[in-house]
């Protein structure tokens, strides 16, 4: 499996009056990849970004663009995303009436392809599908709000996804999201995880020293 640690800071918790100007300023921080999180107040209760403000954004940034479409039938809006910018998108098996053809889907835009799994999803519902995607998220909050409590009870669930991803010699990045901050992302790391999703941590600890940051979550 992919080991050197990436960080994917989440804009869900940048100043959306500005943007362009924080996605640049995070790729200048050092950030590996964006993280963009789409809701769509009906698969989890929030209501976030559309394609639209991702097509805004993209000019300012070359780094991968990390879409999670928390959206459902997820389907139907894959499309707008692959052309808008995304680079990898990532969406939940209980969101499509077949996972199998929602990769096939992605794949048919170019895209690299993730599922995520919420804090009680089981792995099982990914299992036979690991050898055909890129990454897999694993939600360490329930999916909708931003600044929620990490909870540690996934944890086990990242070991036994390491685990088998290492028996399959795969290559893909396991992703952790939720609640990850400088006192809980060593343990997130040891648990397998070697992409970190921070959101309030990154744009609001150390005074917003946005690289200091992103290097201490790398580092820690």
């Amino acid at each position: 499996m992919a080991s050197s640690i990436k960080i994917s800071p989440s804009i869900l918790s940048c100043d959306f009056s500005k943007i362009g100007e924080e996605v640049k300023a995070l790729e200048k921080a050092g950030a590996d990849y964006i993280h963009v999180d789409v809701m769509d107040g009906h698969f989890v209760p929030n209501l976030t970004i559309g394609p639209e403000v991702i097509k805004n954004i993209r000019p300012f940034s070359k780094k991968i663009f990390d879409v999670h479409l928390m959206i459902s039938p997820v389907d139907n809006y894959i499309q707008q995303f692959a052309e808008a910018g995304a680079d990898i998108i990532t969406f939940h098996p209980e969101a499509t009436k077949s996972t199998k053809k929602t990769i096939e889907l992605i794949k048919k835009f170019k895209k690299k392809v993730g599922i995520s799994l919420k804090p009680k999803s089981k792995i099982d519902l990914i299992k036979d599908y690991l050898d055909q995607i890129d990454l897999v998220l694993i939600m360490s909050v329930e999916p909708g709000f931003a600044g929620q409590k990490f909870m540690p009870e996934v944890l086990p669930k990242l070991k036994e996804l390491k685990s088998i991803i290492g028996k399959k010699n795969l290559n893909l990045d396991l992703e952790i999201d939720g609640g990850i901050n400088f006192d809980n992302s060593k343990v997130a790391k040891e648990a397998g995880a070697n992409v970190l999703v921070s959101g309030s941590t990154i744009f609001k600890k150390n005074n917003g020293d946005l690289k200091r940051n992103i290097d201490l979550l790398r580092q820690n």
